[in-house]
């Protein structure tokens, strides 16, 4: 049995007609089927007379439908030159090649396949009229799948490598045109890694030398502070500015260091500007106090460019408007939360440019998620300066108790009153009574928020001003003949 093992060749048994000259077809059949995901017999002209699944799942393709059928007829397009392939060799008795064949699913996607074409005769080796092959095919749907995800993630991972190109390109442009000196330190050792154009003007053609510290081009008085200094950054993680002397005389200079982590190392960042007067550092103290103030109050505050898009907000603000970050608000308009109708807005601004300050201006503030509030607004508009803005003060008004001791007109019935009236009164001069002082009262409301603008105030009652003069007329409210016929 081993010299007999010794004369086997690749791909065939030694002596197949000593071990499987019982074979019975049954048994052949489980045999193939057990190998083969899939297996088509074929007649001499391709059309395939019998199949079986060794793989149920693709049971469920409705490749089951095929007897009867060409071979060809049930591959894509680009796969019937390959079948036509298999079926010559198996036709030659050349040697079996394994190619990859795609057929057509019902779900859209295309089913893969290995197959090879064995020729079912047992004398000769071409075949003959009424002779049949046999197509045994492998399933590479999972091979086809990781090979899909390899190209994905490759894809992927150009499209990162690009954008950190990009990115990387866009922040060294920045690094390069900026006005600042600034360096790239090893916060371990010291040594400088990088420093733009800026810093070799400043500090000298001796940064680009090795071994240079930043001690070099510091005054006798600066180099301990700023010892002390980069130790506290790199103990506290926190970003913090000192006042430094550079040698030669040079003008003072504010240094700024901060720390950051890169590729397991951390660096410290320095920055250095010109150090401000003592009374250009007290205004910048008081600037940064009003700021701090305005940031921390209960009150909302809002800044926006002249047409009523926000700049910057406090917390007071987002919490009014129920969002957790400046970044929801910014570049957004105030109208979307402000008003109970875009004409708030539009009425505030028209005021600011007239006046330049409007006091207590009463409306409603509405929350992302529906909450209403009853606020009051204060607003100045500062044309000064390089971009001109508009600062608003709005302050929840909702839980304050009132002091208006003026009298409001009430319904002249209580509903119980009004129930009392049917059978006696007809039900459309009821509704015409009370449909009559809902509507004076709604534009005398109207007004009365838009400070007398007859204009605004149609506008937020979805009126035509020519309507709202009429309806004016018709309830006695104001000089309503004087301004319809201005």
């Amino acid at each position: 049995m081993q010299e007999e093992s010794s004369q086997a060749s690749v791909g065939n048994f030694v002596k197949p007609e000593y071990y499987f000259r019982n074979l019975d077809a049954d048994i052949a059949a489980s045999l193939i089927t057990a190998c083969a995901d899939v297996a088509l017999v074929m007649d001499d002209q391709g059309v395939i007379c019998d199949l079986a699944f060794g793989n149920e799942n693709l049971l469920n393709h409705g490749y089951q439908h095929w007897i009867g059928k060409r071979w060809t007829d049930t591959v894509t397009v680009e796969s019937r030159p390959k079948v036509e392939a298999l079926l010559r060799e198996a036709g030659s008795g050349t040697a079996r090649h394994w190619r990859h064949v795609n057929h057509p699913s019902s779900d859209g996607a295309d089913l893969a396949l290995s197959y090879a074409v064995v020729q079912l005769q047992h004398t000769g080796k071409r075949m003959r009229k009424g002779s049949h092959a046999i197509a045994l095919g492998r399933d590479l749907s999972a091979s086809v799948a990781l090979q899909q995800r390899l190209v994905s993630a490759q894809l992927s991972m150009e499209r990162d490598y690009w954008r950190l190109r990009h990115v990387e390109t866009r922040y060294r442009l920045l690094f390069q045109m900026a006005s600042e000196a600034v360096l790239i330190l090893d916060a371990a050792t010291g040594r400088l890694e990088e420093a733009n154009p800026a810093a070799t003007l400043m500090l000298g053609e001796a940064v680009q030398r090795p071994g240079w510290t930043l001690a070099n081009n510091l005054a006798d008085a600066s180099v301990e502070p700023v010892r002390v200094l980069m130790e506290r950054v790199r103990t506290s993680g926190k970003s913090e500015n000192a006042r430094i002397q550079l040698g030669n005389g040079q003008d003072p200079q504010t240094l700024g260091i901060s720390l950051f982590r890169q590729e397991n190392a951390t660096h410290f960042m320095l920055r250095l500007t010109p150090a401000e007067s003592p009374v250009n550092d007290a205004r910048i103290s008081g600037a940064q106090m009003l700021l701090q103030v305005m940031e921390r109050a209960p009150d909302g505050f809002v800044v926006t460019d002249p047409n009523g898009r926000i700049l910057t907000a406090n917390h007071a603000f987002l919490d009014m408007v129920q969002l957790a970050s400046e970044a929801l608000v910014r570049n957004e308009s105030l109208e979307r939360w402000l008003g109970r109708s875009s004409v708030d807005l539009s009425v505030l601004i028209s005021n600011l440019r007239q006046s330049g300050s409007v006091r207590l201006f009463a409306t409603t503030l509405r929350g992302e998620y529906g909450v209403m509030s009853d606020v009051e607004i204060s607003a100045v508009a500062v044309a000064e300066g390089d971009q001109p803005c508009i600062g608003f003060a709005i302050r929840d008004v909702a839980r304050r108790l009132s002091n208006d001791n003026r009298t409001h007109r009430e319904l002249p019935r209580s509903a119980g009153q009004m129930t009392e009236l049917v059978g006696r009164v007809p039900l459309r001069d009821i509704v015409r009574e009370t449909t009559d002082l809902i509507e004076q009262l709604c534009i005398e409301a109207a007004l009365e928020l838009t400070h007398d603008n007859r204009a605004s105030a149609a506008e937020m009652l979805g009126l035509s001003r020519q309507s709202l003069y009429v309806k004016l007329r018709r309830f006695g409210v104001g000089d309503a003949l004087a301004e319809g016929e201005r």
